[in-house]
This record gives structure tokens, C-alpha cells and sequence, in this order.
């Protein structure tokens, strides 16, 4: 246990905070241990995995504890179909990778995602349409209040576009020791409809794809537009993409003909990147902050200087922009400590 640690190279963000206490835990029996004192004098306690989807705006007064948990293990359930759990401590792109040579697929669509595996299902992470719930199994957690080992299967995590039960009210009450996915190992479903994957491949000269060209797609694509975190601080998507009413969509439809949509039933789903480039925030700086110049959903700490409090007043900024301008009010997708 360290005190008054700084929090900088833990958050992707490289935000400059302390935390009242710290330490890192390997084992389950390591973190029940490390929970007692919390449970017995009741100060604030944060679990931190690859600290890709966190802007800390202030210090934090009590335990911040780092999930190190590791161990990829496999079941074969037939010709098809296996199943893969991994612990919360392994790097999700690493995971990726790991499926890819072993030929399972399911994930591909899914590489590069920053961040370990413990987070992904808190928020039902995605992209080029997959998401965590096409292929979740189930996952074990820690209940914080009874300090027991519990499974959660595909129901019980009541999944939805970025979200899950432990955003809701399962918030603060368990935290994700590992999952178990189900992937293929052969006859595997290719998606590559979303998104400039097609494209990308068709640059290429791939015709019928496999698993691990739809991961080199997926990878260019993203190394294309946006920043690299090691490089210059960012947390991926700052916001959730729109859901509107599709009759709110055909309204703004007849005033900026331009808008894109995804529709799903009497809704559409706007992309916020459009949203936020049409009101002028596309690499625009303020300070020590700014949207990033090919992605404008990306915000970065642009000088590695900025706070967490410019951060987040600079994304308040764009959201008050956008409702302004649309009537859409952007929500964050990153967590805010």
C-alpha cells in the first residue's frame, strides 16, 4: 500500500492526480485482503485496469486499486465453437491478438481497442458493428459488500448500447475479475459491412477476408484517424454516438441534408463525430486542450499539460455546441472521477 501516489502513467489521459492510497493486487485472495481495511473504515475506493476510459478532474481521497490479474485459459466445446476466459488484467488488444493466431474468431472486429479486459464489459464495448454481448458468455465478479465470488451470464449483465448493469445500479458493487467468450474456430461470420473496413480491404486487394484481414483493416483504420495514447493523451471516444427519434432525425434531415444516420426501428443513430465537426470543433485548441484534428469525437490533452478540470470543461463546451446547434444532447463515455 503506497500513499499519495501519482496517478499519471496510470490514466491514458496521463492527467497528473495523486491517490490517497494505492496498490496493486494479482490474485483474488490478494484483493479481498487489500479490501478489509476499506470495509472496516469506509473511504472512497476506484479500480483502475488499462485507465483507457477514465478523466480524473481531481485527487482522489481514498484506495485506488490496480487489477493485475492474468491467465488466458480455453475449452473446446465442439468443431465450432470454443470458449476463452480471460482475466481482468489482460490487455484487450493483447487478448485480440492472442484469438487471432490461435484462428477464433469473433473479436476481429473488436482489435485495437485500448484498455484491459476487466472494463470491457462494464460499458458493452464496440466497434465496426460488434459489441462485447455478441459473443459474452458470462463473467465472475467480486461482490464488495459480501466480499464473495459471483457469476453474471449474458442476462444478468443486461447489456446496451455502451452500457451494462455495472453503469447502472450495479455501479460500485462488484468489480470484474474475468470473462468467458464464446468464438468460433472455424466458418466464422465476417463483418465487414460497417465502417471503412470494406473499403480498406478492397484497397488491399482482399476479396474474401479472413479473420485476421478484417483485424489488419480494422487496425489501419484506426491507426489512420486516431491517436495513439502512448503518444499523446487521449481516451479514445470521449462520447456515445446519439440515439434520436427517427422523426427528430427527418426533421434535422430538412435542415442539414448532410446528417448521417444509422436507423434502427423508430430511432436513428447519429454519428457525435459528424455532430461536433459540423459545429467547428474539429482540431480546434483552447489552451492545453483540443479536439483532435482527424477525429473530432477524440479529445486530447494536447500539450500533456492539461488538468482533468480543462478536459472536462473543454467537453462541455462541445456538448452545449451541439445542443445549440441540433437540439442533440451529447452524453460522455468516459468515466468522470
Amino acid at each position: 500500500m503506497q500513499e499519495n501516489f501519482s496517478l499519471k502513467a496510470y490514466n491514458t489521459f496521463g492527467v497528473d492526480v495523486k491517490a490517497k492510497y494505492f496498490t496493486e493486487v494479482h490474485s483474488v485472495e490478494e484483493l479481498i485482503e487489500s479490501l478489509k481495511p476499506v470495509k472496516s473504515q469506509s473511504f472512497p475506493l476506484l479500480f483502475l485496469g488499462g485507465g483507457s476510459n477514465v478523466l480524473f478532474t481531481q485527487d482522489f481521497d481514498g484506495l485506488v486499486i490496480q487489477l493485475n490479474l492474468k491467465g488466458i485459459s480455453e475449452k473446446n466445446i465442439n468443431e465450432n465453437e470454443v470458449l476463452v476466459t480471460v482475466k481482468a488484467g489482460e490487455n484487450w488488444h493483447e487478448f485480440v491478438m492472442f484469438c487471432l493466431n490461435k484462428n477464433y474468431g469473433g473479436l476481429e472486429n473488436l482489435s485495437l481497442i485500448p484498455g484491459n479486459v476487466g472494463t470491457s464489459p462494464m460499458q458493452n464495448i464496440g466497434a465496426y458493428g460488434t459489441e462485447i454481448k455478441d459473443t459474452f458468455v458470462s463473467c465472475k465478479v467480486l461482490n464488495l459488500d459480501t466480499l464473495e465470488v459471483e457469476e453474471f451470464d449474458l442476462e444478468k449483465c443486461r447489456f446496451g448500447y455502451r452500457d451494462s448493469i455495472f453503469k447502472q445500479e450495479g455501479k460500485g458493487k462488484y468489480v470484474i475479475l474475468e470473462v468467458t467468450f464464446k468464438l468460433t474456430r472455424e466458418n466464422h461470420i465476417i463483418k465487414t459491412e460497417y465502417g471503412a473496413i470494406k473499403t480498406e480491404l478492397e484497397n488491399s486487394g482482399i476479396q474474401k477476408p479472413t479473420i485476421q484481414d478484417v483485424s489488419k483493416a480494422v487496425i489501419n483504420i484506426r491507426q489512420s484517424k486516431l491517436p495513439d495514447p502512448k503518444v499523446i493523451g487521449n481516451a479514445g471516444s470521449f462520447f456515445k454516438n446519439p440515439t434520436i427519434p427517427l422523426t427528430q432525425f427527418e426533421d434535422l434531415k430538412s435542415k442539414f441534408s448532410t446528417i448521417q444516420g444509422y436507423p434502427n426501428g423508430d430511432f436513428v443513430k447519429v454519428p457525435a463525430g459528424w455532430l461536433i465537426e459540423q459545429c467547428g470543433w474539429k482540431g480546434k485548441q483552447i489552451g492545453n486542450v483540443a479536439s483532435h484534428q482527424l477525429q473530432s469525437l477524440v479529445i486530447i490533452n494536447a500539450t500533456g499539460n492539461a488538468t482533468g478540470k480543462e478536459i472536462f470543461d473543454f467537453s462541455t463546451m462541445i456538448i452545449d455546441s451541439v445542443k445549440e446547434k441540433f437540439g442533440i444532447e451529447l452524453e460522455r463515455e468516459v468515466n468522470i472521477i
